[in-house]
């Protein structure tokens, strides 16, 4: 697919989406960039900022089906993927699929539910099936989940494990919008919510194309060697405990390609390493007690390796 047809593409879904979702356009591209990749996708942020609206307004906009799960400490794994029931009319079992089957799928509050039930999601991130009653169910494609959780409640939540972290290519906070945003929210919903008038820009064919597109984008060797050596100072920084794996490698990479094409080039720079570095790596990073004492966030960390790591320069192709 041509770049310029793929940016164009890509800005019509970011130009829908920011119908409903105001003032946020550099979120909304890592969203999609996240989609873009075959990722999934991690919001953490308070009540209230738009979270449950942007996955909606994001399956929309591609024309995906969508589906939303509530989770609870009380939702059990087989609430999520379905179950097999005994048929008296065939006497064989029936697999009555659960709500994770659908192209976006929105897991809201995920770290409401018991480590159990979030395990029952590692599958169907990792591999893109279900294994229920050991026959295994393919997920449909695209299959894109984003999660949310809210960093300031902590009763009655479970922390994700870093298992079940590492399966999301990024985390993203939205944030409270600029005061002139928050009026024109006021503005759009005084007669209505624009979610309503959410409408497909691309088809499931066009989403297809965009997502091989992106797989075409090429790297630099030197590129490589730049997130290698980025993901490598994570492991030897000294406010980190535990520092990223190469999946963190590979999520950096991909989001790389994914923010080039957004761009309109068939190429990534360091700066799009540079976008996608703090999303992709801080919620993979385990940082040290000490960290604590000097309120170091693992974005912080990100910011100094960024800044120490040298940027390497690209000979013109």
């Amino acid at each position: 697919m041509d770049p310029r047809l793929v940016a164009h593409k890509c800005n019509s879904i970011c130009d829908e989406v920011e119908t409903v979702i105001v003032g946020k356009r550099r979120t909304v591209q890592l969203a999609l960039a996240t989609f873009l990749c075959r990722g999934h996708l991690l919001i953490e942020d308070v009540p209230g900022v738009g979270k449950t609206m942007l996955a909606r307004s994001l399956a929309g906009s591609i024309g995906c089906s969508y589906k939303r799960i509530q989770f609870t400490p009380d939702l059990l794994p087989a609430d999520v993927t379905g179950v097999s029931i005994f048929s008296q009319k065939t006497q064989e079992f029936d697999f009555r699929p659960g709500p994770v089957f659908a192209s976006v799928v929105l897991g809201d509050e995920i770290n409401r539910a018991t480590p159990k039930t979030q395990s029952a999601l590692l599958e169907c991130m990792a591999e893109y099936q279900v294994t229920v009653d050991g026959v295994t169910h393919p997920l449909p494609k695209p299959f894109f989940v984003i999660a949310t959780q809210n960093p300031i409640e902590y009763h009655g939540t479970y922390p994700l494990p870093e298992a079940q972290l590492d399966r999301f290519l990024m985390r993203i906070n939205l944030g409270y919008p600029a005061q002139s945003e928050e009026v024109a929210v006021l503005d759009r919903q005084a007669k209505g919510h624009p979610i309503e008038g959410i409408t497909a820009v691309v088809t499931l064919d066009e989403i297809a194309a965009l997502q091989g597109a992106v797989q075409e984008i090429y790297l630099d060797n030197s590129i490589k060697g730049y997130i290698v050596r980025l993901v490598a100072a994570t492991r030897e920084h000294a406010l980190v405990a535990l520092g990223a794996s190469p999946r963190g490698s590979l999520a950096i990479m991909r989001s790389a390609q994914a923010m080039a094409a957004m761009a309109g080039r068939d190429y990534v720079l360091p700066d799009d390493v540079k976008a996608v570095a703090a999303p992709v790596l801080d919620h993979r990073l385990i940082l040290k007690p000490e960290a604590r004492v000097r309120q170091a966030r693992p974005a912080d960390v990100v910011e100094d390796i960024l800044s120490s790591v040298p940027v390497p320069v690209l000979e013109k192709r």
